[in-house]
């Protein structure tokens, strides 16, 4: 799914307002996972969740050709 970050916390968790309107939060672990280093409020992302909906990793998507 994708969003836009809301912010973006020191200790590298944060919340992201998905295309629907919905809140997500994500938490260091989903941004380790995503091997970025910072994310600026405004900055579009794909979020990755598991089975129980849980975000699992934090991504800047990308244009394909």
């Amino acid at each position: 799914m994708q969003g836009t970050v809301a912010s973006f916390n020191e200790d590298a968790s944060g919340e992201a307002v998905l295309d629907t309107g919905r809140r997500v939060a994500f938490d260091a672990a989903a941004f380790a996972a995503s091997g970025l280093r910072f994310l600026r409020p405004g900055q579009r992302v794909e979020l990755d969740t598991d089975d129980a909906g849980e975000v699992v990793a934090v991504r800047i998507p990308t244009m394909h050709r």
